[in-house]
């Protein structure tokens, strides 16, 4: 099988989570890639090799200098994110094309290596209004993360014309399955938006 990448990058808030876990139990040709990171893992929740591959600084480091990281970002400072090649490969020996839950950053990156093998997809919200709103609901952000957060997501909101399509989430059943229907097309067909297509 020839393997293909679905990226899903938006800022926080977005909706991008849903849509990408809704997405891997409707579709068992789906693989979810699983990204590396420094930071702690968040309550006992999450674990190793599943939600994230927890490493060191050291050790993602290394793997930096050996070329290991398709591609890799300081999101923080002493933060660090990123997509192993292992990782693709593995999913793509299992049988499965890769879907992505990453970063703006991340997933323009990975659209450039993979070119028209990759289909990047930007999620947003109608409004920051909605978007704070949704933050806040999550009873994680204090007054200052909230405002670092915000900061952030006007910056990563300066590349979504960069993106294949720009999916808004307004309505959570019309953005599951419009998302569906671009991965079928996709899929089946090899069909790629023009850039920046809103739906």
């Amino acid at each position: 099988m020839e393997g293909k990448l679905i990226i899903f990058s938006a800022p926080s808030g977005s909706g991008k989570t849903t849509i990408v876990r809704h997405l891997l139990a409707s579709n068992s040709n789906l693989g979810f890639s699983i990204s590396a990171c420094t930071r702690d893992r968040r309550g006992r929740s999450e674990e190793n090799g599943k939600d994230y591959y927890f490493l060191t600084p050291e050790d993602f480091k290394e793997k930096i200098d050996n070329d290991e990281f398709v591609e890799w970002e300081e999101v923080y400072v002493g933060a660090f994110y990123g997509t192993l090649k292992s990782e693709i490969q593995r999913l793509w020996d299992s049988g499965k094309h890769v879907l992505f839950d990453v970063d703006v950053q991340g997933g323009l990156k990975l659209k450039k290596y993979y070119g028209d093998k990759a289909l990047a997809i930007f999620v947003k919200v109608p409004d920051e209004e909605t978007l704070t709103q949704r933050l806040l609901a999550r009873g994680t952000e204090n007054e200052d993360s909230l405002s670092k957060r915000l900061f952030k997501v006007h910056f990563e909101m300066s590349f979504q014309d960069e993106f294949d399509v720009i999916l808004i989430n307004d309505d959570l059943e019309d953005a599951l399955a419009k998302a569906q229907k671009l991965t079928d097309d996709f899929l089946k067909e090899n069909i790629i938006p023009e850039k920046a297509t809103v739906i």
